[in-house]
């Protein structure tokens, strides 16, 4: 029969404490027909998860969330966040290191309390699942790249915070930039599998309404984005499994669904066969990193 619904999660890394307020949560959820079901947003960790069980169909629900869910290094860079550079650094695409002394692990949390209700995660090293609460994680700028779908062919669109010394009018460019990427998200109304952002309310006024250019609104905007994003690419591993997607960190030694893994829509010049050393690796890594440290580059959900 198959999965039956699609949800997508822009997790907050970050999961509040004592005096901090839980940043906020970007969440979707579509069915097999592109139909967006619910979106919007929750705060922390709990909210989510009462989100989650009011929207997830049992037994047939499939999550893809933007957030470090297995963390089982001591130190340094999880396996398959150093692949992210090897295979997607050319299109400027990297990802930022956790560990178990990170200190933004909201992503594990969720896990955890999912599991306790009965979710599975699965690292996808098996395929994609065909029933069940399954969860697995996702990063969005691999789908905005590895899908021919959206057309970033070169690089990555630049819609994040760029630094903490952005040119001059950058926000004005990020505005236009991501006008541009809820175009192209429109256009996936025709993709297979489709998204159909006319669909529900909310969704929709991201096609209707310009991106607002203050820090404030645009964030608001960018969770939803990345949430959307994260439910098509669970909709893509569904219908298209290894065709059309890659895992990332396939050579731990965890059990059978249990490594930590980044599951990523990949053209064909984004694979390579795991166990193979590229010589420009090492520079990859280097360059990936520095780029995420550039004004262009890329900063967890978590540190808003």
């Amino acid at each position: 029969m198959g999965i039956e619904r699609f949800i997508g999660i822009d997790l907050a890394w970050a999961h509040g404490g004592a005096r901090a307020k839980p940043n906020e949560t970007g969440v979707a959820a579509i069915d097999r027909t592109g139909a967006v079901i619910d979106c919007g947003w929750a705060r922390g960790v709990e909210e989510t998860t009462e989100w989650l069980a009011r929207t997830a169909v049992d037994g047939s629900t499939l999550v893809f969330v933007d957030a470090p869910l297995v963390v089982d290094n001591p130190a340094g860079q999880r396996p398959c966040e150093r692949t992210v550079g090897r295979r997607y650094g050319r299109w400027k695409v990297s990802a930022n290191s956790t560990n178990q002394g990170s200190p933004r692990q909201a992503g594990v949390l969720l896990r955890t309390g999912l599991q306790e209700s009965g979710w599975v995660y699965d690292d996808g090293r098996g395929g994609p699942p065909t029933d069940g609460l399954v969860m697995s994680e996702c990063y969005p700028y691999t789908t905005l790249v590895g899908a021919e779908e959206l057309g970033y062919d070169q690089e990555r669109p630049r819609y994040k915070r760029q630094g903490r010394k952005p040119p001059q009018g950058w926000r004005a460019t990020r505005a236009d930039t991501c006008d541009e990427l809820i175009a192209r998200l429109a256009g996936l109304a025709e993709a297979d599998p489709p998204l159909l952002l006319a669909s529900h309310p909310v969704s929709h006024q991201l096609m209707t309404e310009p991106t607002p250019e203050r820090d404030a609104p645009y964030k608001h905007r960018e969770d939803l984005i990345d949430a959307l994003l994260c439910a098509w690419t669970a909709a893509l591993w569904s219908r298209h499994g290894l065709t059309r997607c890659q895992v990332l960190g396939t050579d731990s030694p965890a059990p059978p669904g249990h490594a930590p893994t980044i599951i990523a829509p990949a053209r064909p010049e984004q694979r390579r066969g795991d166990g193979r050393t590229d010589p420009r690796e090492g520079w990859v890594a280097r360059l990936c990193r520095a780029t995420t440290r550039s004004a262009y580059g890329h900063r967890p959900t978590g540190w808003k």
